[in-house]
């Protein structure tokens, strides 16, 4: 069984001004196949951050902890090694690159990780049945990857990428962010399917609770101020939707501010310098 394992994870982020303020202060999660963590928490408290240190962006620094797939050191690995390993992340904010098609994107990745090139008329087999329960048309596949695509076509995309790769595990940032309704249940059922398949676990990335109406959680931690300050169940969430994070972040020890909701400094501690916007 397919396991990520996190462990007393600090990460620190290099700024604007050159600075590298510390974003995550010891986050302790583990994701397992089979399972859904459906990560929650205000703005600015690391959740994007996380995302991209499991994934290997350069621009966010481990200073301390640990990340392990299956055992393996995920921090000594290169960025496509880790997708290689079966690592995969689903980005907030998909780039353009023009000059390519999505077509041949795809079957360069499906080859990447595959480890040879799968025959052009199974895989133009695979990637139109993928589309097409994915309500995509087919012309999509001629396209510039990302170029001039809505929020929901970029994001359709991401989880077309996601059911080909068949990775591990599974981050998803934000995916729910900028899709109507129509596109939430084609997506939810996208990522309801590659769930269902053997060795595969979620981390979702998400600050609303309408995709868990459709994506069902088995596991809902708070990440607060870098760091993980509760997990629980879907009624967590639903707690989360009706009360703001307010009484949870109380519970923890942390000052709330009426006006944001979050004040960011811990009862008994040293406030921490605030976060870049980065690390959101």
């Amino acid at each position: 069984m397919s396991t990520l394992e996190i462990r007393d994870l600090h990460v620190s982020v290099l700024d604007a001004a050159d600075d590298r303020p510390e974003i995550l202060r010891g986050v302790d999660l583990t994701v397992a196949a089979g399972q859904t963590h459906a990560i929650m928490g205000p703005n600015g408290s690391g959740k994007s951050t996380l995302a991209y240190a499991i994934a290997g962006h350069p621009k966010y620094l481990v200073t301390q902890g640990s990340i392990t797939l299956d055992g393996q050191d995920v921090l000594a690995m290169s960025v496509d090694a880790r997708a290689r390993a079966g690592l995969f992340l689903a980005m907030q904010y998909p780039v353009e690159v023009p000059g390519v098609s999505v077509s041949n994107f795809l079957r360069t990745a499906v080859t990447a990780v595959r480890g040879e090139a799968p025959k052009l008329r199974l895989f133009l087999k695979e990637m139109n049945e993928a589309m097409a329960a994915l309500s995509i048309d087919p012309a999509f596949a001629q396209r510039n990857l990302n170029e001039g695509f809505s929020g929901g076509e970029k994001k359709r995309h991401e989880i077309l990428q996601l059911e080909l790769l068949a990775p591990k595990i599974a981050v998803l940032d934000e995916t729910d962010s900028g899709l109507d309704i129509d596109a939430l249940k084609v997506v939810s059922e996208g990522i309801n399917r590659y769930r269902a398949q053997p060795g595969h676990g979620v981390l979702l990335i998400t600050h609303y609770t309408r995709i868990l109406r459709y994506v069902t959680p088995d596991f809902v931690p708070v990440l607060a101020r870098g760091r993980i300050v509760k997990s629980g169940g879907r009624e967590l969430a639903l707690q989360l939707e009706a009360e703001g994070y307010g009484p949870v972040l109380q519970e923890a020890g942390y000052d709330v501010d009426e006006t944001d909701g979050f004040s960011g400094a811990a009862t008994g501690e040293e406030a921490a310098p605030a976060a870049a916007p980065a690390g959101r």
